[in-house]
């Protein structure tokens, strides 16, 4: 498998990571998934502005601009040659002495790795299932996309499969949080509900635009703090992330939901679909 690593295209064989680095030492790095549409990233500019938040955050350097990893990934799409891929943007803190004695880390290691995309189709269901793995607290006050996933692990470990499940996380006070790999959404009475980011989720990319097609398509958008019972009534329950979309939940606990023949599940994933074929067209990273 070819990928990208400080500049160089190299195989995966060849690719070395120093055991002094901080990202292996003490999990000081971030990264972020997506995938292409015919060589282009859907919300690419959305996905580079909170990975630089976050190393910004951390005093992590990024010596490379969103024109050149873009460029990079399309690259690899093109050597792979087996149409478009899914992509993980690694940037680690890189070497330095066992210890917290750096104040910042100038010299990261950015690795991108592309694989190829599991077939799926669109509007294929999960099921949701609620977790005992309480959701933990972020390191700060946005949870960031970080090496630091041992809670999503331990989550994930609870379910024989992610291809037709989700692990469904509550905080440690009740409320609803978000999936292993996703952000939750519900309808009830026609109005989308949605966690708060105060729950200490993760402000996903799509999950943003998800509430901004909602809202350009006149329906009422909830954050807020919720029990798990009010998701066991909704109307439809549904998923997103940026490589999966937007997934429809078929039940949550055991309690039957419309799953892909929902209404607004529909209306709101046919917008979506909608907005990537224009990114297509136009040739430009949609934002």
């Amino acid at each position: 498998m070819l990928c990208w690593m400080n500049g160089e295209y190299k195989e995966d064989t060849e690719l070395t990571i120093s055991p002094f680095d901080h990202g292996f030492l003490y999990g000081v790095g971030f990264f972020e998934t997506f995938r292409t549409y015919g060589e282009d990233v859907f919300l690419f500019r959305e996905h580079m502005e909170r990975l630089r938040t976050a190393l910004a955050e951390f005093r992590i350097s990024m010596p490379y601009g969103d024109r050149e990893m873009l460029d990079a990934v399309r690259q690899l799409d093109r050597e792979a040659g087996d149409g478009d891929g899914y992509f993980r943007l690694n940037v680690s803190a890189g070497v330095h002495d066992i210890g917290l004695g750096p104040s910042s880390y100038g010299t990261p290691n950015v690795i991108l790795f592309r694989k190829a995309l599991s077939p799926a189709r669109r509007g294929t269901e999960k099921k949701g299932i609620w977790l005992e793995t309480p959701r933990n607290q972020p390191e700060s006050d946005i949870r960031q996309k970080s090496h630091n996933f041992l809670n999503n692990v331990r989550g994930r470990l609870e379910l024989p499969s992610l291809k037709d499940q989700e692990g469904l996380f509550l905080t440690a006070d009740g409320h609803v949080a978000e999936g292993v790999t996703s952000n939750v959404f519900w309808m009830k009475d026609g109005e989308l509900f949605t966690p708060a980011i105060e729950t200490g989720i993760l402000p996903g990319t799509t999950r943003a635009f998800l509430l901004r097609l909602a809202e350009v398509s006149d329906i009422r958008v909830n954050e807020g703090f919720y029990p798990k019972e009010m998701v066991e009534v909704a109307d439809e329950v549904f998923v997103s992330n940026a490589v999966q979309e937007i997934v429809p939940l078929s039940s949550v606990g055991g309690i039957l939901l419309p799953g892909a023949s929902g209404v607004y599940y529909k209306r709101l994933h046919d917008a979506y679909v909608q907005a990537i074929d224009e990114m297509k067209e136009s040739g430009l990273e949609w934002s």
